[in-house]
């Protein structure tokens, strides 16, 4: 047993120089695909796996590199290399446009139905219908047991941030919610429980959603909005007029809620189920997002305090989830106003499709006339990095580095001879230049506690050029891959399955990307309506 061991430990020494060349290999491989170097990055493709990849994606990226190059015979060795290591998106393959050029060949088929096979058989062992039980009320006990496990298991073996939770023991967590459950009736009841059990990792990407079913138990809301600002909750937005004329209008601080001070009723009654990654993450979904949410049957007594001293009290009644959505102001993913000094103010408030860079780069000649840029990224909470890195790539002629990232290595024989947990992932991470559109001028990003998830992936890029300042607000502090999973009762979970780092192995999940220059929101400037951070960011110069 000692030698076994021990030739596991050689055999990981031996490979790690060889590990650091294939990842390298695949990155200017990737590079090359990007540039549209397709013949280059097949080769380099071939090289790296060559190394030694047994990765079901790496063959695949080889193989749509072959294709655009135009080795027909190459692509088909790649993608049957693929499929035979089980490659399972039998639909992203047949909807691959890199790999229009082998649909005429008799082999394309064939090898589609086999990835079907594969996809088919990897959803019976993950994704087994038995954990897809639509909602009832009640669920059985048996029901509510295998959604407790479910969930236990996805994070035992997936969640990659437990080093950021030390004091935390998972298996007493799923005992003790175990006993929970069991004692609980109500579906209502038994996600709530389900939402504290996850909200114990502490991880901003690893949460629990109940189905459609309940969404206005959980998410009715009077129509307003509220944000912690100097240490007292204010509203900031209103969005029904008849409250305004109530007194309730933003600036107005929000003192009680159902006889308990507001501080109070946070923390006992929506802190425990906010799954936050940082301090600040969680004042922004506990101040901004949970505190008034809640049963649409039932109403709100709030107490308040307008600018003059006056305390008054409401009942608020809240309004159904999908009616709020209609209600609130909609928040277009770009945005460009011009301000004072020539400056272009770029608003980029989500990745969550291509609309912001498409937006910007159609605005470009435009907004390369500003002699400054100031990018807003305040209300941005992610989506696809990629999309960020189509606007930063206007901002240098040069590849530019993102992100470096690791996810768990898990392997049973591994633990079974005592060897710890591996990493695997990918460092000196590169995205390209434009190559055509350059803006060479004074730049400065905007960033709030909501700048998140792949909007931090910009600031980290941002960072690393050296382009300009952050000003602001420490970022959410929480970026990653979620993994996504049915749970009984109509609902579903997601577990963060990747960490994310400076390029240099900088941390900033669990801490948040900090401004070069910190500035916070201020109670007197927002009930004057002034933008504290922009403004401090025009005195900078821009």
């Amino acid at each position: 047993m000692k030698r076994a061991i021990l030739f596991i430990a050689l055999l990981s020494s031996s490979l790690f120089t060889s590990a650091q060349t294939a990842e390298s290999l695949f990155q200017e491989a990737n590079n090359a695909y990007q540039k549209k170097a397709y013949a280059e990055s097949a080769s380099l493709y071939k090289r790296a796996i060559g190394s030694g990849s047994d990765n079901a994606g790496d063959y695949y990226n080889a193989a749509c590199s072959f294709a655009l190059a135009g080795d027909k015979e190459s692509a088909f060795t790649f993608l049957s290399g693929a499929i035979s290591k089980g490659w399972t998106n039998a639909g992203h393959l047949q909807q691959d446009t890199d790999l229009a050029s082998l649909h005429d060949d008799q082999r394309w088929k064939s090898l589609v139905e086999k990835s079907k096979v594969n996809e088919l058989g990897a959803k019976k062992l993950w994704d087994s219908p038995a954990m897809k039980i639509p909602y009832k009320a009640e669920l059985t006990e048996a029901e509510k047991v295998a959604g407790v496990s479910k969930l236990w298991s996805e994070a035992k073996y997936n969640f990659v941030n437990f080093d950021l939770v030390p004091q935390l023991n998972w298996d007493s967590v799923y005992v003790a919610t175990l006993n929970e459950v069991t004692a609980i009736k109500s579906t209502a009841d038994y996600y709530r429980a389900l939402m504290k059990m996850v909200a114990l990792l502490g991880d901003g990407h690893t949460n629990v959603y109940p189905g459609n079913e309940l969404k206005d138990e959980f998410w009715a809301q009077p129509p307003l909005r509220t944000r912690l600002v100097d240490g007292k909750v204010l509203v900031i937005q209103v969005y029904d007029e008849a409250l305004k004329q109530q007194g309730i209008i933003p600036g107005t601080e929000l003192l009680s809620i159902n006889g308990s001070a507001v501080r109070d009723y946070a923390e006992r009654n929506i802190r425990p189920y906010q799954s936050a990654s940082t301090p600040q993450d969680m004042d922004v979904r506990i101040y901004e997002y949970g505190l008034l949410r809640g049963p649409l049957s039932e109403s709100v007594r709030t107490g308040f305090r307008d600018a003059r001293g006056k305390a008054f009290e409401v009942s608020l009644k809240r309004v159904k989830f999908d009616d709020i959505k209609k209600m609130m102001p909609a928040v277009p993913p770009f945005r460009l106003t011009w301000l004072k000094g020539n400056i272009a103010h770029v608003e980029l408030n989500s990745f969550g499709n291509n609309e912001a860079a498409d937006q910007y780069l159609a605005h470009f000649d435009e907004i390369s006339k500003a002699d400054g840029i100031i990018f807003d990224l305040r209300n941005n909470g992610g989506g696809n990095s990629n999309v960020g890195y189509k606007v930063l790539a206007t901002l240098t002629d040069k590849p530019f580095q993102t992100s470096s990232w690791y996810t768990r290595v898990y392997r049973p024989s591994y633990r079974a001879w005592g060897n710890a947990e591996g990493r695997t992932g990918g460092n000196n991470n590169q995205a390209p230049a434009n190559g055509k559109l350059l803006y060479t001028k004074p730049v400065a990003v905007l960033s709030s506690p909501r700048t998140y998830s792949a909007a931090e992936d910009f600031l980290i890029a941002f960072d690393v050029m050296d382009r300009g300042k952050v000003i602001g607000e420490a970022s959410g502090g929480s970026t990653g891959q979620p993994l996504m999973f049915d749970l009984p009762g109509g609902g579903f979970g997601r577990i963060c399955t990747k960490r994310d780092t400076y390029p240099d192995g900088k941390e900033f999940v669990g801490v948040g990307i900090q401004p070069d220059i910190a500035v916070k929101p201020n109670l007197l400037d927002l009930r004057k309506d002034k933008d504290t951070v922009l403004e401090a960011a025009l005195k900078q110069g821009l």
